[in-house]
């Protein structure tokens, strides 16, 4: 038996994490996967509650956990509050806390929504790119860090971007072996392409030249390129298909893959996976908690319902039910079924659909 601990947070994660944990529920029994579930509290709900964006409970429950489903935090309810205790603290700190060091983000794009996007259907047809981002360390965790007042009295904020050789081999690893892993699946060759700003950042060069030293030394079979973080932005949107394996830093990988993720017609479509150096992870949508829509049923469950898949593909080894999920996903699209973030106007026979129908219909591809 393995358990599963679920945080829905803040904005439209409890509606998100409804439609997902119907979803697992399909799964578990249709699979016999022998899977239990649990929930706790993080971010602005979790401080609204305790005083605190993660709390101690929370953290020793996702500890025991094998995996953890997270819905969204963040809200400007919280923005006003101490720095220490938003609600983005609480995501920052379990990511850390669990040893979440590689997050991994595939840019997929269901062909039944290339109209969805705003690039030309043709130069994102069959993409298919990972993301792999470095989580626990870069600038978003360096020391020092603050904002101060100078001796002229006008104040000034600092960070530390830095990185050490173990962790970028560390994250290194992870790229060249799922590399390895895709092009044995889809018979293309093994390709990573790791980015940097090596032209004007010592971290950066540190970065470059560890990645060629493991390349040469175990990954061979692996083909190398590099590229500047600002090319790359530019590169993801001429020819997005050059890329199969992308590899980057914390800072860099959160710009790329939000960018790669609306290639593909909407953030709502995307899901992600952190994992620790023993396969445990957390698995969550890209996207926020979007205040706006929440409580509305306009939210797209779909990038938490593809998180699903990948925990149990990741995390629990078993691909049927991941690809059944994946599947189901893939149906629901060809019926036109679509929330309003990937709805094109313009295209005949599409049905708008809320957060519950969206959900309830994978549900029955499922059953």
């Amino acid at each position: 038996m393995a358990t599963i601990l679920t945080l829905a947070g803040d904005g439209i994660g409890p509606e998100i994490m409804t439609q997902a944990i119907d979803v697992l529920q399909a799964v578990n029994k249709k699979f016999a996967l022998d899977l239990t579930l649990e929930s706790g509290l993080i971010g602005g709900v979790a401080f609204d509650a305790t005083g605190e964006p993660l709390p101690e409970e929370t953290l020793q429950r996702a500890r025991a956990a094998d995996a953890v489903l997270l819905g969204a935090v963040g809200g400007p309810k919280w923005d006003a509050i101490e720095r220490s205790k938003r609600p983005e603290r609480g995501l920052l700190k379990i990511r850390s806390e669990l040893g979440l060091f590689a997050n991994l983000r595939v840019a997929k794009l269901y062909p039944q929504l290339a109209n969805a996007s705003s690039i030309k259907p043709e130069i994102i047809k069959g993409l298919d790119l990972l993301i792999v981002r470095e989580l626990t360390g870069g600038i978003y965790f360096g020391e020092p860090r603050g904002i101060r007042t100078l001796e002229n009295g006008e104040q000034q904020g600092y960070n530390t971007m830095v990185y050490s050789t173990s962790e970028i081999q560390r994250i290194g690893k992870v790229a060249f072996e799922l590399a390895q892993t895709r092009a044995k699946a889809s018979g293309n060759p093994a390709k990573v392409c790791s980015v940097d700003k090596a032209n004007v950042l010592e971290v950066t060069e540190l970065w470059k030249q560890t990645m060629i030293a493991m390349q040469e030394q175990d990954y061979s079979d692996v083909s190398l390129s590099h590229m500047y973080a600002d090319n790359a932005c530019m590169q993801l949107i001429r020819d997005p298909k050059q890329f199969d394996v992308m590899v980057t830093g914390n800072l860099f990988g959160d710009i790329l893959s939000d960018e790669a993720a609306m290639l593909t017609g909407s953030i709502g479509m995307l899901p992600s996976a952190s994992l620790d150096e023993q396969g445990k992870g957390m698995y969550e949508p890209c996207h926020g908690s979007a205040p706006d829509i929440a409580g509305q049923d306009k939210a797209n469950p779909l990038a938490t319902i593809l998180s699903v898949a990948m925990m149990l593909r990741y995390t629990f080894k078993h691909e049927e039910s991941a690809q059944a999920i994946e599947q189901a996903v893939s149906d629901v699209l060809d019926d036109g079924l679509r929330t309003l973030d990937i709805l094109d106007k313009s295209e005949a026979g599409l049905i708008q659909v809320g957060c519950k129908q969206m959900g309830e219909a994978v549900l029955a591809k499922l059953q």
